[in-house]
């Protein structure tokens, strides 16, 4: 960014990180990532833009808080890179669902779910084991297989608690089958590497 004349604001919590050395931004703050602090900091800065891919998981979730609670339209703070409804169709489970059953999209049967009473549901339809996966954790913080029900009990339980939004998908298990994973990134210009 400072390479293309652009004065950077760089928030983190974490002082021992390469990130926060006055080489990667122009200003450095070291406090914790919460909506509160980091609107203080947009109304003191007045960025133009927020880049949270930047900051992972943690980064994504700041951004959807920030976006929710009007503090980006207050401040007229863009969000950069990946769009607010991206970021949160991506991570809430139920609207990703959504979006794959409107293109046709198959996808492993699964619920979403926000209580322990409609995970019991959803595993009594799809049967043990089932995979556990909270919305917006990091790195899957919370999920996990559960082979059987008081394993199941405790990873719906532990990630309901873990999840931001209290959820979790609850999906049918494909522990036989083969994962391929293919990526692909495209430019504005139709432009494609595989």
């Amino acid at each position: 960014m400072r390479e293309e004349g652009v004065t950077s604001v760089l928030v983190n919590s974490n002082p021992a990180t390469i990130m926060t050395d006055e080489e990667v931004a122009d200003v450095v703050y070291i406090e914790p990532l919460t909506v509160d602090v980091v609107a203080r900091i947009i109304e003191r800065e007045r960025p133009d833009g927020l880049l949270p891919t930047l900051g992972g998981q943690t980064g994504l979730n700041l951004a959807v808080a920030l976006a929710e609670a009007g503090v980006l339209d207050r401040y007229g703070t863009r969000l950069l890179g990946t769009p607010l409804e991206a970021i949160q169709r991506s991570e809430d489970r139920r609207l990703f669902s959504e979006m794959l059953r409107k293109i046709g999209e198959p996808e492993t049967e699964s619920r979403a779910v926000g209580s322990w009473e409609e995970a019991s549901e959803a595993a009594a339809r799809f049967g043990l084991p089932l995979v556990i996966r909270p919305a917006f954790t990091l790195g899957g913080t919370g999920g996990g297989i559960a082979h059987d029900w008081p394993q199941f009990e405790s990873i719906v339980k532990g990630g309901l608690a873990a999840s931001p939004i209290h959820q979790v998908l609850v999906e049918r298990s494909l522990l036989s089958w083969k994962e391929v994973e293919y990526e692909v990134v495209r430019d504005s210009a139709g432009n494609c590497i595989t």
